[in-house]
């Protein structure tokens, strides 16, 4: 069951704050990654190439949790559990390039690699927590 993002921490889904994602690994070990994101009102929305760990990670187990700190108080956070409901390379272009003019200022991701693919996932908040 979905669970609304609280109104009064949408602004750290906005600025330009790192999650970090944590994933399973096949033998059930937690992995956590930095990762750019948006929001999109519903889902939480991140960006990665096909075929890395964290892809690998929620093709086989879709749940997920991702923490974002606020960069100006990090005692202020918020703590979503939910489940990767949709995985796309539809799209996943133009969204890296938002993100990257999001946390880069750059309009065009500057880091592709040469036959990188890149997807785009989404979360549905399962369990909303936060402080500060």
């Amino acid at each position: 069951m979905s669970e609304a993002i609280p109104e009064k921490y949408v602004d750290l889904l906005e600025k330009p704050a790192f999650g970090s994602l944590g994933t399973l690994m096949k033998d059930g070990s937690p992995q956590v990654t930095p990762v750019w994101l948006d929001y999109d009102g519903h889902y939480i929305r991140f960006n990665s190439a096909l075929g890395r760990v964290k892809d690998k990670n929620v093709r086989r187990d879709p749940r997920v949790s991702i923490t974002v700190l606020d960069p100006a108080n990090p005692y202020r956070y918020l703590e979503i559990r939910g489940r990767v409901v949709e995985i796309t390379q539809n799209g996943a272009d133009d969204h890296i390039n938002k993100l990257s003019q999001k946390y880069l200022g750059k309009p065009v991701y500057p880091f592709r690699q040469p036959g990188e693919v890149r997807v785009t996932y989404k979360i549905e908040p399962e369990k909303v927590s936060s402080m500060g």
